[in-house]
């Protein structure tokens, strides 16, 4: 525990002028973000004798070893930095939102040539235009299955794209009206891309230009004795309406608004959004978070501005945005979301009429959601600080293991091995770190060297790093052509540095993440596993990090050098949180060696043609749709592929003459067999 005394900065060091503060800890990672109108007053606020400040603030402040800051001219600019640094640095004090449930969106892929209707969860990609959140995925194919009658947008996905643009013939959706069909060209790119437009138009509220429109052409079909495209476009009307019927109508046909309410308590707060579009409902979310930090309601609302608007697009911000409570810098924000709409937004609390009675309708939901999640075990708060206590105890540790990591091998009959590493963080998971290993220096089922070889990489990569840059830092990974990471430490070993999300961190200049060392690192396994992690450390000469195994026959807890093992309670929350870290690495670890042995059997015909690379094989397949109908064609046609000279596709020709078709592969779910794609299975 730092004394903040220590670190306090000089009377009049600190500019009395707009800026962001960074508190940091012993490792110097950034532990709290925060911004102020003047940052002599609000630091001289964190340097109070403890007794005065508030619990989680004298805890962050004993935590840290050092503040510094950053100086801007404008609140807004400070606005955006802090929130900038929020998600780049993922502080551990500062408020952070989770999403109770994964919502399902409705998008459209825009980024696509061909824009395809589908949904979607989880993390929104650069290019698609999502609507909702909504409750229910049935209720978007609801609201899809309606609206395709007059936007008959692709709905397939690529594979099926494909293979319908290769068999000439579109899908059943073709055939009965709901596809325009663009992958056999009965609509050119503009005109889907044009209907796409006019469904996201009409998604995001533009609905009553869109149907008087329809009612017209009506009309004059009518008067012209068109009776059949009078009587479609009728057919059409309905459909739309019946699609806006699924959304209640709650304020004024022209009102675009998100109402924000929270319902919270000393250590959490929950948060519900709805989004009013057109005078509906058309999308509602809820949030919860852990009140690390001292923060007041209006503190709540800005952190929650920040994170619903922070990465959407700027017509996701509407004209209105109704809030419980406003925020202490109420002109940066309402300037910073005008900025990010471009134009004016108005923020403010609710105070008669419809809007004020539809906001107390979501602060029954957020009250819900705070009573739901109270009772969701792994997600409380108490429950999590009691689990650390318990394995504090149980190991004999000086203090809760704020940071776990966890390591597990996994191999088939001595091949593939691989290990994972998986991190949680004040008892949860932390999947932005999770790291996974290539054990390439020798093959066997031997899982106690493997355990050795995979603590000695990650903890003397770290002192290394230590010692390059003084501080904690995280190395980017080097990939070989086919993807493999390559040695870059001269270990005679390789690693793949790859996340939980299934991306390579870069060494991109940004903070260092990856070396922050444990306070306790778990095995999966019994005293040889245990006894392994402790002899790779003493090796390295790191004597402060605790080390244990959860054997998975008796679920016992097995520490360095003790000939018997710890055996906690089954009803014993440290030893549920530990099971479940210990799980969570023997999953990841399984997926990636499942990953690495399909990678080594599947082979392709086209591998073994001299002269033939990666590019021009992805040429043919695309061309001829797959190996059994490039085997079919002929040199000229082969010849017709772009790169293809006639001396290689002769080549082409006489190799898959020769290759003896594989075994046809079934799908083991439906049991049905799978056409050849170019690949055979050892």
């Amino acid at each position: 525990m730092a004394d903040p005394s220590s670190y306090r900065p000089e009377p009049g060091q600190i500019p009395d002028s707009p800026g962001v503060y960074k508190f940091r800890d012993e490792h110097r990672r950034v532990i709290y973000v925060g911004k102020a109108k003047s940052l002599r007053q609000r630091l001289a606020n964190y340097f109070q004798p403890l007794v005065s400040l508030h619990p989680r603030t004298a805890t962050m402040v004993t935590t840290a070893a050092s503040v510094e800051w950053t100086v801007v001219s404008t609140e807004v600019e400070a606005l955006q930095l802090e929130y900038s640094w929020i998600k780049e640095f993922d502080p551990r004090f500062n408020v952070k939102y989770r999403d109770d449930k994964s919502y399902p969106y409705l998008a459209v892929t825009l980024n696509e040539e061909f824009p395809r209707v589908q949904v979607m969860r989880g993390h929104k990609k650069k290019g698609v235009r999502y609507f909702g959140p909504y409750a229910h995925a049935w209720a978007i194919r609801e609201t899809v299955d309606l609206m395709l009658r007059v936007f008959p947008v692709r709905t397939c996905s690529a594979g099926v794209f494909r293979n319908a643009a290769s068999a000439g013939r579109p899908c059943l959706l073709g055939y009965i009206g709901k596809c325009s069909a663009p992958c056999v060209g009965r609509v050119t790119p503009e005109e889907h891309r044009e209907l796409a437009d006019e469904f996201c138009d009409f998604m995001a509220g533009r609905t009553g230009t869109y149907i008087r429109r329809l009612e017209q052409q009506m009309t004059e079909a009518a008067e012209e004795m068109e009776y059949e495209k009078a009587a479609r476009l009728r057919d059409d009307i309905g459909a739309l309406r019946r699609a806006m019927e699924k959304n209640a109508v709650v304020l004024a046909d022209a009102t675009d608004a998100d109402l924000i309410a929270l319902a919270e308590d000393e250590l959490e707060a929950a948060v519900q959004i709805f989004h009013v579009r057109g005078g509906r409902v058309r999308g509602q979310r809820g949030w919860v978070t852990d009140k690390v930090e001292a923060v007041s309601t209006a503190g709540l609302v800005e952190h929650a501005l920040q994170q619903l608007y922070g990465e959407e697009r700027g017509d996701a911000v509407p004209k209105e945005v109704l809030v419980p409570a406003v925020p202490e810098d109420a002109d940066a924000v309402t300037q910073w979301l005008s900025g990010r709409r471009g134009s004016q937004v108005s923020l403010r609390v609710p105070q008669r009429g419809d809007k004020k009675d539809l906001m107390e309708t979501v602060a029954r939901n957020a009250q819900q959601a705070l009573v739901l999640h109270k009772t969701k075990r792994a997600s409380d708060l108490t429950t999590r600080s009691r689990a650390l206590e318990e394995i504090a105890e149980a190991l004999d540790l000086d203090s809760a293991p704020l940071r776990i990591e966890c390591f597990d091998i996994s191999h088939l009959q001595g091949q593939d091995v691989v290990a994972s590493m998986v991190v949680f963080e004040d008892g949860l998971p932390r999947k932005s770190e999770y790291r996974r290993f290539q054990i390439k220096g020798f093959e066997g089922q031997d899982d106690v060297r493997s355990m050795h070889e995979v603590i000695s990489r990650r903890f003397r990569r770290y002192l290394v790093e230590k010692e390059k840059t003084g501080e904690w830092g995280q190395e980017g990974v080097a990939v070989d052509a086919d993807g493999d990471a390559v040695d870059t430490h001269g270990d005679g070993l390789a690693a793949d540095g790859v996340n939980g999300s299934g991306e390579v961190p870069v060494d991109d200049g940004r903070p260092k993440r990856f070396a922050y060392p444990p306070q306790l690192v778990v095995v999966d396994g019994g005293r040889p596993q245990v006894a392994a992690a402790r002899r790779a450390l003493d090796e390295l000469g790191i004597d402060d990090i605790a080390v244990c195994g959860l054997a998975k026959r008796l679920e016992e807890v097995w520490l360095p050098g003790d000939d018997d093992p710890v055996v906690l309670p089954r009803s014993s929350e440290g030893l549920y949180l530990l099971q479940r870290v210990r799980d969570t690495a023997h999953d990841f670890a399984i997926r990636y060696q499942r990953s690495k042995r399909n990678k080594r059997i599947r082979t392709s015909p086209l591998d073994a043609i001299p002269g033939l690379g990666d590019t021009r094989k992805q040429a043919l397949i695309k061309h001829f749709g797959s190996v059994k109908r490039l085997r079919q064609a002929t040199i000229e046609q082969i010849c017709e592929v772009p790169g293809m000279g006639r001396k290689t596709a002769e080549a082409v020709a006489v190799a898959l003459a020769q290759a003896v078709p594989a075994a046809p592969a079934v799908n083991t779910a439906t049991g049905e067999i799978m056409e050849d794609d170019g690949g055979t299975t050892a």
